[in-house]
């Protein structure tokens, strides 16, 4: 049994918070360069052009991509034979993200009761948390920050098996025409088909941590990723809006076993700024 303190946890997930919310991922910087590349648009090219300097100069100055610095969210795996000490994981990671947050100053987005009273946290806590026991004496720590804008534009649709995959294929084009340019486009569609209600919108969002460029193993999704980019780009929606071929950078599908007489689908858009970092410990 190997101990971690939450000392550990608390400077990881601080630094997480800072660094994740002013650097992108390369795979992003990647996709965002190749897209302008291919933009034919000049109005589109000229705003892709710009998104690719917001980034250069966040890393360059250390601020944020984004005022919107989101909703912190974590993926966990945390291993069977770690023993945590000096105090309460959930405890830990909140304590983190309230440093990150204050010491990165970093916008403070949560409010504490969502329907009445809406009083700001003032720390972006609490933090979501979505724990997974896994073999091993380590923690895997990925944190994305979510956006209210992008993740306004989720949805979630209990589709019959008959649907298959033409009403999946609906479904998605759908939702992101609706959304147009409210998520920030170019946008990372992020699906989960399977499992049950709150499975699917759960994969979903895991969807948008998988790096751009890299499909589903089984080749029927992959073909299918492959074939909603297409459609979602001939949508025209463009660079933040504006028209162009460059509306989204990937479709990640994810699945899980489903129920015989269920086809859930859910769908998570995150915005250009697809932010993401993790650390082991």
């Amino acid at each position: 049994m190997r101990e971690i303190h939450v000392d550990q946890i608390i400077s990881a997930v601080e630094r997480l918070c800072i660094d994740a919310n002013v650097k992108l991922p390369e795979d992003v910087k990647a996709a965002l360069n190749r897209a302008l590349e291919k933009e034919t648009s000049p109005l589109g090219k000229e705003i892709l052009s710009d998104i690719i300097k917001n980034y250069q100069i966040a890393e360059e100055k250390d601020l944020a991509i984004c005022q919107d610095t989101g909703f912190a969210v974590f993926f966990v795996k945390l291993g069977q034979d770690v023993r945590i000490v000096g105090g309460n994981f959930s405890d830990a990671i909140n304590e983190g993200v309230r440093r990150g947050y204050k010491n990165g100053y970093l916008r403070k987005s949560i409010v504490d009761d969502p329907l009445i009273y809406r009083k700001n946290t003032g720390d972006n806590t609490p933090a979501i948390i979505h724990l997974e026991m896994v073999p091993g004496d380590k923690i895997h720590i990925t944190f994305a920050p979510k956006g209210g804008g992008s993740e306004n534009m989720s949805a979630l649709r209990m589709l019959k098996p008959a649907d298959g995959v033409e009403g999946v294929k609906k479904f998605v084009l759908e939702t992101v025409r609706q959304a147009g340019p409210n998520p920030c486009p170019p946008i990372v569609v992020g699906v989960g088909i399977g499992g049950t209600i709150e499975v699917a919108t759960l994969i979903a969002k895991k969807a948008l941590l998988r790096p751009i460029g890299e499909h589903h193993p089984m080749p029927e999704i992959a073909k299918l990723e492959k074939e909603l980019l297409e459609e979602v780009n001939k949508l025209g929606i463009g660079p933040q809006g504006f028209g162009g071929k460059t509306t989204a950078l990937a479709v990640n599908i994810e699945t899980f076993p489903a129920h015989i007489a269920s086809l859930p689908v859910a769908i998570n858009i995150q915005c250009h700024v697809a932010r993401h970092m993790e650390i082991e410990i």
